[in-house]
């Protein structure tokens, strides 16, 4: 059985760092993701998908990546539930990341330009593609 989950997306907030019982970090951060294709509008939309990180990615990933920034994720889904003070069974489906690579500096998520990549930079891109620039018109949060 295959399990494997590659995403390129913005974080929407800075991800949140805690610590287990057991001293373990982990990080809980969301995506926004664009779907391919555009409605009917002409607008593209985008989903907002729920992930966590462990251990010492977790930790590099709260210090190293804020809102809006772009990265990278590779991980499986997980899904679980629990039954609420209500009595009603709650399902979450999340990305469990084992590895993640911020794909732009952290000035361009704020909107500044950054030079354009040497030609050994746009050959070893991350991901397959070279960066692109997107406004904060194109921003789904």
């Amino acid at each position: 059985m295959i399990n494997n989950v590659t995403l390129v997306g913005r974080i929407t907030k800075e991800p949140e760092l805690r610590y287990t019982q057991q001293n373990k970090a982990v990080a809980s951060f969301t995506l926004a993701v664009n779907r391919q294709f555009k409605n009917s509008n002409g607008e593209r939309e985008a989903d907002f998908i729920n992930c966590i990180i462990w251990g010492k990615s977790a930790e590099n990933l709260a210090n190293w990546t804020h809102k809006g920034q772009l990265i990278g994720v590779t991980g499986s889904i997980q899904t679980r539930n629990y039954e609420n003070k209500q009595g009603q069974r709650v399902y979450i489906t999340e990305v469990v990341a084992s590895n993640f690579q911020v794909l732009e500096k952290s000035n361009q998520a704020n909107g500044e330009r950054v030079g354009k990549p040497t030609a050994n930079q746009s050959n070893s891109a991350p991901f397959g593609s070279s960066p692109k620039e997107i406004s904060d018109d194109d921003m789904p949060f």
